[in-house]
């Protein structure tokens, strides 16, 4: 069995059970695990298998109890669940942790659909894990491949959907995709579509429109799929092909910005507050985007740490000036921002802002440009 906890200020690694055990009886049995310091107020458990080799086919989960040993805070939930919850289905299962006084977000079925071009042909042969960002965590990896529904196949196209259980994820912002391989194969995926099962919209859209090749010098192959667009119900005037359509024309009047932040090296120079950041062009400027995911860790504006965020945003002209700030808020608030890294995709070419002081406040920022 392996836990990983989410809290309000991340999430704990995969915490393994194996040499946990406090007290056995027949049917219940307590661990006594530590989990870091710093991450906040726990709101959900994610369980699992971590593997299904070792003579356990299946696990009955009925209860679960959660107690902070040092405030004597306790969460109980009734489960009854069997994992994995289908024959060769989902190893996980993940809930919300509801504390007195706090409110505690609710269990959401998400329909993903996948429209590929040769998965289905390919899919006994590859392992494919999907692992979806929102605003209020992740999903963690999750099989895309093991129990496929509403199939449907043509000469060119295919579709098929997977069903998964997940806490509340909030806006969704991106999907890591996870492709794997004992032997050589291609899997040519077009785009995955995710809305939740009791609502038609809004439906996420992730373009990904790549050829993967999995061979022996490359076993495995990990992408970042950003969201590309989302199709909310009061827009939609005709069906829903006109407007993937209509979305689609949009989005590709869009820029990639990546964003490169530069924590100071200076003690206290980090911040747990949410950061905020707007692009300033010469034609228009952009909305305001938060900078809460960095692609390279989980814990971003840390001393001496650089934090790397992908935008997409409409068409700026060149950059002038950004407006970057925090709201104050969480422990330690105060930041120092050294610069500011801009790559503007489609103009090739590197703005750099510099700052050199304290954010107290949101503030703009004169800029030098530098081109490739």
């Amino acid at each position: 069995i392996v836990m990983v906890f989410y809290g309000s200020n991340g999430k704990s690694n995969p915490v393994s059970m194996e040499n946990q055990v406090e007290h056995q009886t027949k049917n219940q049995i307590t661990y006594d695990i530590h989990l870091p310091p710093d991450l906040g107020m726990l709101y959900k458990v994610r369980l699992g298998l971590q593997s299904l080799e070792n003579n356990i086919s299946q696990l009955s989960l009925r209860h679960f109890k959660i107690q902070n040993t040092s405030t004597l805070d306790t969460f109980s939930l009734t489960i009854n669940k069997t994992l994995p919850l289908s024959p060769n289905g989902d190893r996980w299962i993940e809930f919300p942790i509801q504390w007195p006084l706090k409110e505690a977000l609710s269990v959401v079925t998400y329909h993903i659909t996948v429209f590929s071009r040769n998965i289905l042909n390919e899919r006994n042969l590859v392992h494919m894990t999907a692992c979806i960002y929102g605003t209020h965590g992740d999903t963690g990896d999750r099989s895309l491949l093991q129990s496929l529904q509403n199939v449907q196949q043509g000469e060119k196209n295919e579709s098929f959907l997977v069903i998964m259980d997940a806490v509340d994820l909030g806006e969704l912002e991106k999907i890591v995709l996870l492709i794997s391989s004992k032997t050589d194969c291609k899997l040519d995926i077009k785009k995955l579509h995710v809305q939740e099962a009791s609502k038609e919209h809004p439906i996420y859209v992730f373009e990904v429109n790549e050829e993967f090749s999995v061979n022996a010098n490359k076993p495995k192959i990990q992408r970042e799929i950003p969201g590309s667009f989302v199709i909310r119900g009061e827009t939609q005037n005709s069906d829903t092909d006109n407007n993937l359509n209509k979305e689609g024309s949009q989005v590709k009047n869009l820029t990639e910005y990546t964003i490169k932040v530069y924590t100071g090296d200076k003690r206290g120079a980090g911040t747990d507050a949410n950061v905020h950041v707007i692009l300033f062009g010469d034609e228009d400027k952009s909305e305001v985007f938060q900078l809460s995911q960095p692609l390279e860790h989980q814990n971003p504006f840390e001393r001496g740490k650089v934090d790397t965020f992908k935008i997409k945003t409409k068409k700026l002209g060149s950059l002038r000036s950004i407006e970057i700030g925090h709201d104050g808020k969480g422990f330690a608030s105060g930041w120092f921002l050294e610069k500011v890294e801009i790559t503007d995709a489609a103009r090739n070419s590197v703005h750099c802002f510099n700052c050199n002081r304290s954010v107290d406040q949101s503030i703009i920022t004169p800029y030098m440009m530098f081109s490739f």
